[in-house]
């Protein structure tokens, strides 16, 4: 059964607030039912989606986010790793658990830009929302939209499993006029202590990192014990932001990730692996490989944040460090190994093209290159690990 909002009272016109009617469409859906957004431009606050239900953005149909905050009630969700009071997003779920939800479709969504970015850091009242936050949902499907301009990272998914996002299109940098925003930490996608998730043939234009993976902050996340793994990132194209990253909020845990046959254009980096002190916590069994990049940019260098094309930082966020001082080994002391970087050529203008820089308390572990090639403006930095391991791989410096 489809139900068109419109029949529910949503005006097409990009200014009457359609919240209520798109909302009441929501509610009124089935099992196995679509609630579809016509052709059309359509402004709304902060929808909520539910079990077993399709969200279909028919070609032409556009869901604009309102700028104002109060159509985002606040409520707590996961953000930079800890439960915290957010505003709503403008796709939600609630705290709930939910089963079978897609949305799908050629149309765009578009999470309020700058104009709602600015508001809510104006009013301050919770953590900036995101253009779509789907939480603790089992067999979710994204497909074919366009997601773009969240007031934080684009699309968020949180406790959810079995997840297929395929064919779907995210900008966090530029605006649709190809206008450069001035937000920051505008990721793309974060997978948020998430299994059994499929990521194809995606494009990714971000302001930070294009993809993150995360499972928890410090104590808080390794109480909870939510992993994300199992997850596969394949035949995607990376237009601007910082590559795949894991971390740095990975208390809970990360493995069995791979990352292939993928493109990086004028990204930062192919891949960041961000283990920090007192985080705790472990990322394992980690495959980039069959990928390309070259970066031409130089509107961020070498600093605490981002220290290459292919980093591994146990000393994320740091200004400055010592790499020989060794601290006790507590719950805090992260744990990475089993990394392999296969099949990959790598260039930048921007710093370094390696930085591999393990703790000297717990070094980085099993560290694998094979038929790799990275070329960068400074000499490759490496220590404090163990077991590395180097085939047909050559390290370069721009002359």
């Amino acid at each position: 059964m489809r139900i068109q909002v419109t029949d529910h009272g949503a005006i097409a016109d990009g200014k009457t607030l359609a919240t209520t009617a798109i909302q009441r469409a929501i509610d009124l859906c089935p099992h196995g039912g679509e609630v579809v957004i016509p052709k059309g431009r359509f402004l709304s606050g902060a929808l909520f989606l539910k079990s077993d239900m399709t969200l279909r953005f028919m070609p032409g149909a556009e869901l604009y986010a309102s700028t104002d905050p109060r159509d985002f009630p606040l409520m707590t969700y996961r953000y930079e790793g800890k439960e915290q009071l957010c505003y709503a997003s403008l796709i939600n779920t609630d705290s709930a658990p939910h089963k079978n939800i897609s949305i799908l479709g050629e149309g765009v969504i578009h999470g309020g830009g700058m104009a709602l970015y600015e508001a809510e850091r104006g009013e301050n009242a919770g953590k900036r929302g995101r253009a779509v936050c789907l939480r603790n949902a089992e067999g979710v499907v994204i497909r074919g939209v366009t997601i773009r301009q969240s007031p934080a990272w684009c699309l968020h998914l949180i406790y959810c499993n079995d997840v297929a996002i395929e064919n779907v299109q995210i900008y966090t940098k530029y605006d649709e006029n190809g206008n450069q925003c001035h937000m920051f930490n505008g990721d793309g996608l974060d997978l948020d202590s998430c299994t059994r998730v499929k990521v194809q043939d995606c494009l990714i234009g971000s302001e930070d990192d294009c993809i993150a993976i995360k499972c928890g902050r410090d104590t808080e996340g390794r109480r909870g014990g939510l992993p994300s793994k199992d997850i596969l990132i394949e035949n995607c194209r990376f237009t601007s932001g910082f590559g795949v990253a894991i971390g740095s909020e990975m208390s809970g845990g990360v493995e069995n990730v791979t990352v292939r046959n993928c493109v990086f254009e004028n990204t930062f980096s192919v891949a960041s692996i961000k283990p920090p002190r007192g985080r705790g916590g472990y990322i394992r069994n980690i495959v980039y490989e069959d990928c390309t990049h070259k970066n031409e940019s130089t509107e961020h260098t070498d600093c605490l944040w981002y220290r290459g094309a292919i980093y591994m930082d146990g000393f994320y966020a740091q200004e400055t460090f010592d790499a020989d001082q060794r601290m006790p080994i507590n719950e805090g002391t992260p744990s990475v190994e089993n990394i392999v970087f296969k099949n990959i050529t790598a260039e930048t203008v921007a710093g370094r093209g390696l930085f591999l820089c393990g703790l000297p308390e717990s070094p980085f572990r099993n560290v694998r290159f094979e038929n790799v090639r990275v070329k960068g403006i400074k000499e490759p930095y490496i220590k404090n690990i163990e077991n590395l391991d180097y085939v047909n791989t050559e390290f370069s410096v721009t002359e």
